[in-house]
């Protein structure tokens, strides 16, 4: 009996980790070339705190290093998700600029400004995630392009990308917040003040409406991104 208890156990905790995912390269370069390393890479899981430092990068990546790509302002990169996004939820996408070298910088502070995101939409009385999985399919993308915006100042950044889960966000500390953060060096750009400018912990607080959230009954006719506006750069 124990023997089968500890395989149903297991079972159930390979289960979930199937049902986690992550955002793992850059451009098709190896796993976590250029995206820091979480203590989590392996179960792939969530964090469920805002007011957690490890809100910035994932688990324990706030200040990690690894390699640094190049990458021009105005051109796209793309983030792998090896096992698509399992969950319905928004998603979101910051930079951050380094005062030097991006190479273990932990971004603490108000830093932070959001450059795009993916809102749900609302139809014939349901509402659907068009990055995720949703009520009538089971898996969502599984990659994403974001454009570095071309007034963007050269420097080195990080590019931090954030799937919001919300199956179970009904009740306080129910959202999942699966998180990438990628180095960027940017070149060419322009001379823009990017902003509104956030900090992580900070920029969410787990009463905001995007994050304490009842996904189901009744069915939402809104919501409320979290964080910031986006940069129009």
């Amino acid at each position: 009996m124990k023997f089968l208890s500890a395989v149903i156990l297991a079972v159930a905790a390979a289960q979930q980790a199937a049902a986690h995912y992550r955002f793992l390269s850059l451009n098709g370069s190896p796993e976590y070339q250029y995206i820091r390393v979480p203590d989590n890479q392996y179960s792939n899981g969530p964090v469920t705190s805002v007011s957690s430092t490890d809100i910035r990068c994932n688990l324990g990546a706030a200040a990690r290093t690894t390699g640094t790509l190049t990458t021009a302002a105005g051109s796209s990169v793309t983030f792998a998700i090896p096992n698509g996004i399992s969950h319905p939820g928004p998603l979101l996408v910051y930079l951050a600029r380094a005062p030097g070298s991006v190479n273990g910088w932990d971004a603490s502070g108000n830093v932070w400004f959001k450059i795009n995101q993916v809102a749900p939409t609302f139809s014939a009385g349901a509402i659907n995630w068009p990055a995720s999985a949703n009520f009538n399919r089971s898996i969502g993308i599984s990659s994403y392009s974001v454009k570095i915006p071309a007034s963007l100042p050269a420097a080195e950044y990080l590019l931090r990308i954030e799937h919001i889960a919300l199956h179970s966000a009904g009740s306080s500390g129910g959202s999942q917040h699966y998180i990438s953060c990628a180095q960027l060096k940017v070149t060419g750009g322009g001379n823009a003040s990017p902003g509104p400018l956030v900090a992580f912990p900070g920029a969410y607080k787990a009463t905001d409406p995007g994050i304490l959230f009842n996904l189901y009954y009744p069915v939402p006719t809104s919501y409320v991104m979290p964080g910031p506006s986006v940069w129009q750069g």
